[in-house]
């Protein structure tokens, strides 16, 4: 059988050149599942796999979409059965393998989370890896002793996916939002998410000369990294907590030892990829539990496969707000 997906493929030289094509079932990757996807996104990773010289793509051509939800058509896994409605996020999908944004997966059985109950699939996808990697970041720093009595947590690249998914996550659970953006004419948009109040990107952009400023936050779920990353550990309060979630401001961290030495701050990691299937499993059914999901719906942003490689050009640019969830058969 055929389907249509999202294929990119290089041309004379380091040109890539993207389209909506139509395939045969056979050339999917080998898996022990086969989904009919419903619905995908557009990732960061997913606009950089469609850039000449992408390092994140293994071979073309190639299928990006680095998540999907969808229905189980066949298996060959006792623990998924024809009808069941599943999700993907992570395990290179997108990258190392083709991914989500067509009409059909195979994939291992291993890699695949059931749907949460009161979740529909585009929810699922407004959710995706951005909201996964969000959720994540809230459940590690209320693990390093976080709650809402201690005062502000700082949300950085809050108009993204991550930070979107991060401000709605973190205001429904009762902590008082500081976003970070450096587009103002997205206050209301992010006050309707549940922030607090507005930080514009410049009182952040640049790394200090003092490697300890005034303790302003108890917390912190980071987008960006970069000179961002290392003027706001500065300003953490004693024993608080950053869960670094992306590096959309660069990966070099140009930072002093000295927060972590004087007031016992934590830099914590945040994967998405391997997370471990049992941790992931339980942290999308936290995720679906907390997050308001008239909040979620207004940040959906609706494409199809023709629209993603002009998204993805956006997102680089760092011009999309909210979440881009793509009808793969639209």
């Amino acid at each position: 059988m055929s389907f249509n997906a999202l294929v990119i493929e290089k041309e004379t030289g380091e040109d890539v050149v993207t389209s909506v094509q139509t395939l045969d079932e056979s050339r999917l990757p080998g898996g022990n599942v086969l989904v009919a996807v419903e619905y995908s996104t557009v990732n960061f990773k997913d606009a950089l796999c469609m850039k000449a010289n992408s390092p994140l793509v293994a071979n073309y051509p190639h299928v990006p979409g680095i998540d999907f939800a969808g229905t189980v058509e066949e298996s060959k896994d006792s623990r998924y059965r024809p009808g069941d409605r599943v999700i993907l996020t992570g395990w290179h999908l997108g990258e190392k393998r083709w991914g989500g944004l067509a009409q059909k997966a195979r994939v291992e059985a291993d890699w695949l989370v059931p749907l949460p109950q009161g979740l529909t699939s585009q929810q699922a996808m407004a959710i995706g890896t951005a909201g996964f990697a969000a959720g994540l970041a809230v459940i590690a720093l209320e693990d390093h002793g976080l709650s809402p009595d201690q005062g502000e947590v700082l949300v950085t690249g809050a108009a993204g996916g991550v930070g979107s998914i991060a401000t709605a996550l973190l205001s429904n659970l009762g902590y008082e939002v500081a976003a970070v953006t450096g587009r103002p004419e997205l206050a209301d948009y992010l006050n309707s998410l549940g922030a607090a109040r507005m930080v514009n990107r410049s009182e952040l952009n640049n790394v200090s000369t003092r490697p300890l400023e005034k303790a302003v936050w108890a917390g912190c779920v980071d987008a960006v990294g970069g000179e961002m990353l290392a003027r706001l550990l500065g300003q953490m309060k004693y024993g608080a907590s950053v869960a670094a979630v992306g590096l959309a401001g660069g990966s070099d961290v140009p930072a002093s030892v000295m927060p972590f030495l004087l007031r016992a701050v934590n830099l914590l990691g945040i994967d998405t990829v391997l997370h471990p299937s049992e941790k992931r499993i339980a942290a999308w059914q936290r995720i679906a539990e907390h997050l308001p999901l008239d909040k979620l719906d207004a940040m959906i942003r609706p494409a199809n496969l023709a629209d993603v490689p002009k998204l993805g050009a956006a997102i680089l640019r760092g011009e999309i707000k909210g979440r881009i969830v793509v009808d793969v058969n639209a």
